[in-house]
């Protein structure tokens, strides 16, 4: 595994010691401290985003923000684990512990993919999708990691069904880090909060999908950060893309299924029930997590 691209020297760790090992790992990496590392600072390059959004020609043509892969932390919480299967992997939802609560010190372990890595329905099982280094917008692929088992990691991947963790080998060519940061969306209040380290650093409302079209729950990964450069296109000015899919599109819809929070060219209606499933929010405020919440994080989306 190759060091983090940070001004400060890292450890070489395996991936495998990162979450079987987590507190071990966390100890080793301590010492280092401080603010994210920075993973890659991409030259500006084009993708075309297809998610649920406001009008049938919502494809946008997209810049790729400057990436960051997060900071190593001190020795804490140790990652969720999700319950499997025969078939994958179902990432459940996290429950309200001293170890998740607003209140306590958080880290969740990440990985940064160097070379192309196989993504398979279980441990040692059948392939089911083969990731890139780079997601298909452009971005640096990285991955939340959910528990380990063995020299086996369970991740959250876009190439996957909602509500289900994939695996890959420890012994890819991984980058292992910690994130500081989640994100928590209540579809009832309407309602994105942003926290780092267990402390809220931004809250701001949203619009959510309308009762045919309702905006999935789960738990998802950011995989890209995206920049528009168009703030009347029906994105905005920026873009969370997620992993998570719209199973409910409307019949004849051709835009894609991807969910996203992003921006919005029809900011009153924010607050309401609007979209076809991805969550429109107020541009200074998506503007702010796309520049500061790290690749990797994860968006849980409740009711």
């Amino acid at each position: 595994m190759h060091r983090p691209r940070d001004s400060r020297p890292h450890p070489r760790l395996s991936a495998a010691t990162a979450v079987a090992a987590g507190v071990a790992l966390a100890v080793a990496l301590g010492a280092c401290g401080g603010e994210d590392a920075v993973v890659e600072t991409p030259a500006q390059q084009t993708a075309a985003l297809q998610s649920p959004s406001e009008t049938a020609s919502a494809t946008s043509t997209v810049g790729v923000a400057p990436q960051q892969a997060p900071a190593p932390p001190d020795a804490s919480a140790p990652p969720d684990a999700p319950a499997s299967d025969a078939s994958a992997a179902r990432a459940p939802e996290p429950a309200t512990t001293a170890a998740t609560s607003p209140s306590s010190r958080e880290r969740r372990v990440v990985v940064h993919l160097k070379r192309p890595t196989a993504l398979r329905s279980r441990p040692g099982g059948p392939v089911v999708a083969r990731l890139r280094p780079r997601t298909s917008f452009g971005s640096p692929t990285v991955l939340p990691v959910l528990r380990g088992s063995g020299r086996w990691l369970a991740v959250l991947s876009s190439e996957l069904p909602n509500r289900r963790a994939g695996w890959i080998s420890a012994d890819a060519t991984l980058e292992a880090h910690y994130t500081r940061y989640r994100i928590d969306v209540s579809l009832g209040r309407r309602e994105v909060v942003v926290r780092n380290d267990g402390r809220v650093v931004s809250r701001f409302p949203v619009a959510i999908g309308g009762p045919g079209t309702p905006t999935p729950q789960g738990r998802f990964a950011i995989t890209d950060k995206l920049f528009t450069h168009d703030a009347s296109s029906p994105y905005g000015c920026c873009i969370l893309a997620l992993s998570g899919r719209q199973t409910n599109a409307p019949q004849g819809w051709g835009g894609g299924d991807r969910i996203a929070i992003h921006a919005t060219n029809l900011p009153e209606t924010i607050g309401t029930e609007a979209s076809l499933g991805c969550l429109r929010a107020p541009t200074a405020a998506i503007r702010r997590a796309v520049n500061t919440v790290p690749l990797g994080t994860i968006v849980t989306i409740r009711a």
